[in-house]
């Protein structure tokens, strides 16, 4: 019970992060437009290689540490000083080097990514790892949510033209620095004074180096297709691409979450010698993102060109064809996550995590060159789909000689006949009815009604799971 309600409490934090600026894109899109919105992609799509690398992998590492420490306070708290102090080292390392390169090689956006810059600070002070070690998704959920519904007021309020594209990227930025300097008080009661000589924070650089590896390579092909596409095509371009893709992420979002509850729980098992738990954990949370993902694709598929320029306006109507192509990275992403996040990762097989994400990077690196040069940023989404794919086909071959793919797999095909089932029906009727509000809800849950009927028919074993779980909420 206690996992899902972290899951809960986690997706809940994720959809709020994905929900902030969804709930401001159609105000955003219309406000800056295209070419200003794909300014803001292509500026903050830098920050983050630079964010990353002044991270390392230390928000991987922290929790898994925390989580494999967590009954004992002494060792808990140390562990916590030492992360934390080599993060604020690492993060003022990356902070120097962001600016010496703006101020450089910048030329024409370097007030947009001076702005940029307050998302390096916001992760030197980011201590959400801790909590999530602790398996304690509420803190962060509940603290964080003021913070960002502040933001959108922000928004709403100043932002009104495209001379205010700085103001809108320093209110974001700001948002992310105080909802993590928000943490910080819930620590006092969770933490103990440990010497500063017993911090050690460079015992825990390798450590987090190594995971910094698959990390920055996860992020190469997240963030390459805005680069590329920022050069090979047109900031509009970027603009369409970036903003069909925060709406793929939010989906996404929902899915992603059993990823940072599970890590800190199965890592905690694998750390008691607990293997056959970590299976089972490992099968039921594959079995549940199926359950959820594939629904969650082609439903988005369904209704992806009526939505974009209802949604986005009239200049976003190139986005509605990028969101259709790639939605199935919700389920790539899905089961990578369980594999990768969720097994590899807790289990201590980073090195063969790390081999699957470079494949990812590289190429995505070789399918932009190519595709990005003919369909532009159609191009960028089928490269991202192709990267989703080579990453989670090679982690389902890594784990061949210790996970049962076929147990994994066994429900899977009743999940993909009932969505493209509803994907008929809802496509049906998004072709011809107009996109307003009250449709959209018409159609979700039409889709709803649909998928749940086809799993009671093919008689899946997630609805006996769901009804057990609702007769006995306690367990």
């Amino acid at each position: 019970m206690k996992v899902i309600k972290n899951y809960l409490y986690n997706a809940g934090y994720q959809i709020l992060n994905m929900l902030i600026p969804l709930i401001t894109v159609p105000y955003i899109s219309r406000v800056l437009g295209a070419h200003d919105v794909g300014i803001n992609e292509y500026t903050n799509s830098w920050v983050t290689f630079f964010y990353l690398m002044g991270q390392m992998g230390i928000t991987l590492y922290g929790n898994r540490e925390i989580a494999y420490h967590r009954d004992d306070l002494y060792e808990r708290s140390r562990t916590f000083w030492g992360v934390e102090s080599l993060q604020v080292l690492t993060i003022t390392f990356s902070l120097v080097a962001y600016l010496v390169a703006v101020f450089l090689f910048s030329t024409t956006f370097k007030y947009y990514f001076l702005m940029q810059g307050l998302w390096i600070i916001a992760t030197g002070v980011d201590v959400s790892w801790y909590f999530m070690g602790m398996e304690n998704f509420r803190v962060t959920v509940v603290r964080n949510a003021l913070v960002r519904l502040a933001s959108v007021i922000l928004i709403f309020t100043f932002v009104k033209s495209t001379a205010d594209l700085g103001l809108y990227i320093l209110i974001l930025g700001g948002a992310q620095l105080v909802g993590n300097l928000t943490l910080w008080p819930y620590l006092r009661d969770n933490l103990i004074w440990v010497s500063v000589k017993k911090w050690h924070p460079f015992k825990h650089f390798y450590p987090s180096l190594l995971l910094f590896i698959p990390t920055i390579t996860t992020q190469v092909y997240l963030v390459l297709n805005r680069l590329m596409l920022g050069h090979m095509s047109s900031q509009a371009a970027l603009g369409n691409f970036g903003q069909s893709d925060k709406i793929v992420k939010f989906v996404l979002a929902i899915v992603t979450a059993t990823g940072t509850v599970m890590l800190p729980h199965v890592a905690n098992k694998f750390a008691k010698g607990d293997i056959k738990g970590v299976r089972d954990s490992l099968y039921a949370s594959f079995n549940f993102v199926s359950s959820i993902s594939i629904p969650m694709m082609f439903g988005l598929m369904a209704i992806s060109h009526k939505f974009a320029p209802w949604f986005l306006g009239s200049e976003f109507v190139p986005a509605g064809e990028i969101m259709f192509i790639e939605s199935p990275i919700i389920v790539f992403i899905a089961w990578s996550n369980v594999t990768g996040t969720q097994y590899l990762m807790p289990v201590n097989r980073v090195k063969e995590y790390t081999t699957s994400v470079t494949i990812g990077a590289i190429s995505n690196i070789f399918l932009n060159l190519f595709l990005i040069e003919f369909w532009g940023a159609d191009g960028a989404a089928l490269a991202t789909v192709g990267s989703e794919f080579l990453v989670t086909a090679s982690q389902m071959y890594m784990i061949r000689h210790t996970i049962k793919r076929r147990l994994m797999f066994k429900e899977v095909w009743k999940y993909f006949l009932s969505g493209i089932l509803m994907f008929i029906v809802v496509n049906r009727i998004s072709q011809t009815i107009q996109m307003t509000i009250a449709n959209l809800v018409l159609e979700v849950g039409v889709g709803i009604v649909i998928y749940g009927l086809g799993l009671i028919i093919l008689k899946a074993k997630i609805i006996n799971k769901a009804l057990d779980l609702v007769k006995k909420p306690g367990k």
